[in-house]
This record gives C-alpha cells, structure tokens and sequence, in this order.
C-alpha cells in the first residue's frame, strides 16, 4: 500500500510542477532564440520533483563541463524516471525521444515544440530525426539521446546494443558523446505493467566527455562500443557497491 501512495504522490508532483511551469514553457515555445529556457526550466523541474517526491538524489561529474560548448549526452535507459533524472544536467539540453509523448495532452503540445521527437518505427521518420538533430545543433543546442533507442532492455542492469543516430550525429558534428550511467533507476521505479515506486536513492553519473574531432564516419562502431564499454563497467560497479552494501546491513 505504502508504495502505490509513493507512486500516486510522485505522479502528481509531476503533473502539478508542469502545470506551474507551463506559462515558462510558453516563452521558448513562442520565441525560439530563447531555446536555453528549456534546459533551466527542466532543471528546476527535475529538482523540485525528487525533492517532493521524497526522492533522495546525487549527481555525479567526472569531469568539467563547458555550458559554452555543445554536448550529446548517451544515458542507459531503464525506467520513466530516467526522464526526470537527465532534467537535472547542469548543461542545457533538448531530448531526441519517442513521440509516444506526443499524444498526452497539452504534455504532448509542449514536448514536441521543444525536444525532437522520432518514431522508431518510421526509416522516414528517423531521417528526419537526424536532420533535426543536426539542425539543433548548429542551432547551440545540447542533445539527450538514449543510445538504445528507447526502454528495450530486457535483463537491467544489461543494456543493449546501442543505435547508430546519437554517433552518427556527433561526428558529423565534431562534438563530444558524454557518456551517462544511470545505476539504480531500474530498481526505484521498474519498467513494468504497473509502476510501482520503491525507496532508493537516485545517483546519475555524468562521465568524461569523448571527443570526436578528426574522426569520419567509418569509426562510428568504434566510438559507439567506447560509450557502451564506459556505462557498462560502471553500472556493474555501481550495482556490486549497492549489492555488498545490502549484504553488509
């Protein structure tokens, strides 16, 4: 029982914070010089949500991040709550996700005037997808891409293979990847028929930037295993810290 208020509290949060913030929304909607609104008002968002949420958090830089410079950022994706989760990137971003979105009311009006929305299903769909995300990008847009094009693991903490699109856009670009590991969000609030909170505490770890400048094309494999290797040894690591901590107590 304690969980399903949890859930019904979190989801009404949610809904309550982007009501209050929608008349914000509506000024980079309508003015569109003033695309770096999104990524603060997210921020703001993303932290007023886990605070009454009750949802503790920590987030992570392994290294300096230049909000002068523009990033794509690969985080795993596991649960709903990695949404939220990636709100709170220091750096301002759009997301480049599914237009399933698209349909919730007013929610949806908001996300595809904003974030660049796909259907995975549709090659034409997807072509669009990269040249929008091109297009942001010159524009000085950052990006949030889910590498494995959507909530497809079947076996977290194991993600899958990764798409080509977010590496693909990076070097014709020459921008850096920021790898993203996000370690507990799969136990918080699993990918299941009925969404269940639990008690943890949320960490998201945003790694060294990978830099793509003089490489072409052809490296794109070897690039995309570099970010995979990168979230993959360290949701393993994250996972044994949280398995031996649970051991101990």
């Amino acid at each position: 029982m304690g969980r399903i208020v949890k859930t019904f509290w979190a989801v009404l949060v949610f809904n309550l914070l982007f009501v209050l913030l929608f008349p914000f929304l509506l000024i980079p909607i309508v003015f569109s010089s003033q695309h770096r609104l999104t990524g603060i008002i997210n921020r703001i968002w993303a932290r007023a949500f886990f605070v009454l949420a009750f949802i503790p958090f920590d987030v992570e830089y392994r290294a300096p991040l230049n909000p002068a410079k523009k990033y794509i950022f690969c985080p795993n994706h596991f649960s709903y709550l990695d949404i939220p989760t990636m709100g709170l990137n220091k750096i301002n971003t759009v997301f480049v996700g599914k237009n399933d979105m698209e349909r919730v009311p007013l929610f949806g009006f908001m996300y595809r005037r904003l974030h660049i929305t796909v259907n995975r299903s549709s090659l034409r769909s997807r072509g669009e997808t990269m040249l929008k995300s091109m297009k942001a990008i010159e524009e000085g847009k950052s990006l949030i891409i889910y590498p494995e094009g959507g909530m497809v693991a079947n076996n977290p903490p194991q993600m899958k293979p990764f798409k080509d699109g977010a590496f693909r856009t990076a070097i014709e670009k020459q921008i850096a990847i920021v790898p993203v590991t996000i370690p507990f969000n799969w136990i918080i609030l699993p990918d299941q028929k009925t969404l269940r909170l639990q008690h943890g505490r949320m960490k998201v770890i945003f790694h060294e930037p990978i830099e793509t400048t003089g490489m072409d094309v052809s490296r794109i494999d070897e690039l995309k295993q570099q970010v995979y290797n990168v979230i993959h040894i360290e949701l393993q690591k994250q996972n044994d810290i949280l398995n031996s901590d649970k051991n101990e107590s």
